[in-house]
């Protein structure tokens, strides 16, 4: 057995920034960029602001600290086997919900089977693919006791059985499908467990109001383990889809971090608020899904082909975004952990020709001035998606392409492209854990993000193959040919590679810019003007 031993962080980094008197010292106030769906992780649409709520109210086996790397969590340390397969977690005695109550190893147990229940319908469940029987159990094939999880020593230990060795096991655990459930209060509530006078979560913040479509509030969790090293009393979460008014909320003080403030932005804020703007590399994707169900026109890989070859991608990182995204070629982006970027064919060079290609491509596919190909475009809410989505449709125009543009508020966005009515459809990937394999499951048969509903039994089979192979170059390799496959195959529009962009009160601490984006306010100090 490996034993895996870990310490927390003992203090963290401080930056060298100017002081300002805070309006309230003690309470985080964020600006997200949408509607939390649900305190239940499996009713989770998975976007980046809700990850920020939950991360702060609920904690997993594993968490992450501020630089985005993963560290205990409710677990202090965990055993390895010696074939990779079988993980042992070993919980805090100290571990308890909000309510006093001890988190067991039978609370992940539940969680787990809950998330993988088909009746929760969770587009997330597979991510615990890894975890032996989750795909059958998550199918239906199998009973919930089936899944390879056990609950062992009173519920002090927790036995994770794999299908193959999972090298980013334990980074996938810091993810919300990973976090407990609170069995004793499910079982006394029901589906009513998650309203605000029944709900209790194990994190270092507990939830304590809810004002639909404008802010989420949370206190410090008394009963967290390591609620004396917590320095918030609270957080509030606003809900923030207009960016430019976040900015102003900024500035007046409003806000002390604002998620995501819009590219058109970055260089007056860089001139102007210098301490507090913040912009660096990480792991995401922005792409355009294109729908392959039959009867849609994007179903035809040679239309698929030519809205690919026009896209000038320089153009949107450069001129329409003012260089805060990267042009990008792949699903994939760079920084993903042992693996080389990879390069859609024919998208680059000589513009004319590349023109000349896909109207010959439209042509073929049946479409000319007496039947245009019309598209319906949508896209979730905000400034910049819109000017992205003219920009390619001015693009596409050449092709004789008409454009229908409709955007909607990111959870109907989601839940809208989910079910399929769209051609094209914008979407955009932050990196889970840091590995291939969680963007390339985007195409993946079956897959609820799957939003383009693409099928590829190649592609299935590589990623299938790469899930059981051990040697760590030959998986990446696996993983490379199936990206290819569906590069070659235009199975999506590849557009921009994501950088991190948050304004910050210079005055906090243990808010550090990570490539995944991720910052738990459990860190969060401000100055104490000293």
């Amino acid at each position: 057995m490996l034993r895996h031993s870990h310490t927390l962080l003992g203090a963290m980094a401080l930056s060298s920034l100017a002081l300002a008197a805070p309006a309230q010292a003690d309470t985080l106030n964020i600006g997200v960029m949408g509607e939390l769906a649900s305190f239940d992780t499996s009713q989770v649409s998975g976007g980046v602001w809700e990850s920020q709520v939950l991360m702060d109210v609920y904690e997993g086996l594993v968490k992450k600290n501020p630089e985005g790397e993963a560290i205990p969590g409710m677990a202090t340390d965990w055993d390895i086997s010696e074939d990779g397969q079988t993980y042992t977690f070993h919980l805090r005695d100290d571990a308890k919900w909000s309510d006093g109550e001890p988190v067991t190893a039978e609370d992940f147990v539940f969680g787990w089977q809950h998330l993988l229940d088909p009746a929760s319908a969770s587009k997330y469940a597979y991510l615990l693919y890894p975890i032996q029987n989750a795909e059958a159990v998550n199918s239906g094939e199998k009973p919930l006791d089936a899944l390879g999880v056990e609950s062992l020593d009173d519920g002090k230990t927790l036995k994770v059985t794999l299908n193959a060795p999972t090298p980013y096991f334990p980074q996938l655990l810091t993810h919300y499908t990973a976090y407990p459930l609170p069995k004793h209060a499910v079982e006394e509530y029901g589906k009513q467990w998650v309203k605000m006078d029944n709900i209790v979560t194990n994190g270092a913040f507990t939830p304590t109001e809810w004002v639909s479509q404008s802010r989420i509030s949370v206190a410090k969790n008394p009963e967290y383990y390591d609620a004396d090293d917590v320095s918030l009393d609270g957080v509030n979460y606003f809900n923030t889809e207009d960016r430019n008014a976040g900015i102003s909320r900024f500035r007046a003080g409003e806000l002390d971090v604002l998620r995501e403030y819009p590219s058109s932005r970055y260089q007056w804020l860089k001139d102007n608020l210098p301490e507090a703007t913040h912009l660096s590399p990480m792991l995401g994707s922005y792409y355009y899904v294109l729908n392959t169900r039959d009867g849609r026109p994007t179903a035809d890989k040679r239309v698929r082909k030519a809205l690919n070859l026009v896209a000038r991608r320089k153009v949107l990182s450069e001129q329409i975004m003012a260089g805060s995204f990267k042009d990008a070629y792949s699903l994939v982006p760079p920084g993903t952990s042992h693996y080389d970027v990879q390069h859609m064919d024919g998208v680059e060079g000589d513009y004319a020709k590349r023109l000349a290609k896909a109207k010959q491509l439209i042509k073929e596919a049946g479409y000319g001035p007496d039947h245009p190909l019309q598209l319906k475009l949508r896209y979730n809410t905000s400034d910049e998606h819109k000017k992205i989505a003219i920009a390619m449709a001015a693009m596409w125009k050449p092709l004789g392409v008409e454009v229908e543009m409709t955007n909607a508020e990111a959870t109907v966005h989601y839940q809208t492209i989910q079910e399929g009515d769209f051609d094209v459809a914008r979407a955009g990937w932050i990196a889970d854990y840091n590995d291939a394999e969680n963007f390339l499951t985007l195409l993946r048969g079956g897959v609820g993000n799957n939003y383009g509903d693409y099928d590829n039994a190649e592609y299935d089979t590589l990623l299938d193959q790469a899930a059981s192979t051990q040697d760590l170059d030959k998986r990446e390799a696996l993983l490379e040919k199936a990206e290819n496959t569906a590069l070659d195959d235009y199975a999506l529009v590849p557009l921009l590679y994501y950088v991190t962009r948050n304004l910050v009160n210079p005055e906090i601490t243990g808010w550090q810019d990570n490539a995944e984006d991720d910052h738990p306010s459990r860190w969060v100090k401000f100055h104490d003007g000293d």
